[in-house]
C-alpha cells in the first residue's frame, strides 16, 4: 500500500492501489482458470476452418462424412468451412484466414517443405489444429507435426466395442460425457504415450481390459489438447468408422475439439 508515501499526491496514490487490486485479481483469475482455457497468442481471423483430408496412404471410407459433419456442425454454430485435399492451399496468405485447420484423417505424407513452413508459421501465429484418427497416421519425418499431433500411430486391431474412460469433464470435448463412454470403433495403438508430454492434457483413455489388442500397457489415452508453439491442437483417436459422424456423443467431442482450437467456447451442441 501507498498511502503513507509523502511523495506521492493522494490521487495517484489513490490510481497505483486501484492498479495493483486489479492486477491481484487478474492473477487470481488466471491461477484458478481451467487449462484448457489458457490463451495461445491468436491473431484475428473470421470463425472459418479448413478441412484437409490429402492422403498418400490408406483412405478411410469416412472422410466425405466428416467433411459433411464439420460443415453440419459449423452451419449450426456459426463457423464457415472450407474442404481441400490440395496441399497448394497451405501458404501463409491462405491459411491466415483460417482459425482451426482440421486434419481429417490425412495419411503419409501430405505437406512439401513449402507447406510445412507456412503451417508452422500458422500455428506459431496462434493458429487451430484439429486431428482426427489417421491424422496421426500422417508426416511421420516432420518433428514439429509428430509433436503438435502428439503421437503417432503404430498399429490397430479389429474394429470393436471397447470402454473410454473420461479424465477431463470441464473440456468443451468431453464436458457432455460421463465418467465412462462405451462406443465402437478402430482403436489406435500408439507409438509413445501423450501423456509423457509436458504440454499435453489427456482427455480421455481407453480401458485396455474392455477390448482386445491395446497394446500400451494399460496408459492407453485416446483424446488430447495443447497448447504447442504459439497455437492450440487437439486431437482425437476417434472417428475411424461412417457411423461414427453420425453419433450424437462423437459429434458434440469433435465440435468441442474444433470450437477449443478456434478459441472459442462452444456454441451448439452438434445434434
Amino acid at each position: 500500500m501507498h498511502r503513507n508515501r509523502p511523495d506521492l499526491p493522494a490521487p495517484t496514490q489513490r490510481r497505483t492501489v486501484v492498479k495493483a487490486a486489479a492486477g491481484a485479481l487478474l492473477l487470481t483469475g488466471a491461477a484458478s482458470a481451467p487449462a484448457w482455457a489458457t490463451s495461445a497468442r491468436r491473431r484475428p481471423r473470421a470463425g472459418r476452418v479448413l478441412v484437409f483430408s490429402k492422403t498418400a496412404g490408406f483412405r478411410h471410407d469416412s472422410i466425405p462424412d466428416g467433411i459433411a459433419t464439420v460443415k453440419d456442425l459449423g452451419a449450426q454454430s456459426g463457423f464457415a468451412v472450407d474442404a481441400t485435399e490440395d496441399a497448394a492451399a497451405f501458404t501463409p496468405g491462405n491459411l491466415a484466414r483460417y482459425a482451426a485447420v482440421v486434419f481429417l484423417s490425412t495419411t503419409g505424407d501430405v505437406l512439401d517443405t513449402g507447406g510445412q513452413t507456412a503451417f508452422e508459421g500458422y500455428v506459431a501465429a496462434g493458429g487451430g489444429y484439429v486431428g482426427v484418427h489417421a491424422a496421426a497416421d500422417t508426416e511421420y519425418d516432420w518433428p514439429f507435426y509428430g509433436g503438435l499431433c502428439g503421437a503417432w500411430f503404430q498399429s490397430h486391431p479389429a474394429i470393436q466395442q471397447a470402454t473410454i474412460k473420461v479424465e477431463d469433464h470441464a473440456h468443451p470435448a468431453t464436458a457432455h460425457l460421463g465418467d465412462t463412454w462405451v462406443r465402437t470403433d478402430e482403436w489406435y495403438n500408439y507409438r509413445t504415450n501423450p501423456r509423457g508430454t509436458a504440454t499435453v492434457h489427456v482427455l480421455a483413455a481407453l480401458d485396455e481390459s474392455s477390448y482386445t489388442g491395446g497394446t500400451m500397457n494399460g496408459d492407453h489415452p485416446i483424446s488430447w489438447y495443447q497448447t504447442y508453439k504459439g497455437g492450440r491442437a487437439f486431437y482425437t483417436g476417434l472417428g475411424h468408422t461412417k457411423e461414427s459422424y453420425a453419433e450424437p456423443a462423437f459429434r458434440r467431442h469433435l465440435l468441442g475439439g474444433i470450437t477449443y482450437a478456434m478459441g472459442r467456447p462452444t456454441t451448439g451442441h452438434g445434434r
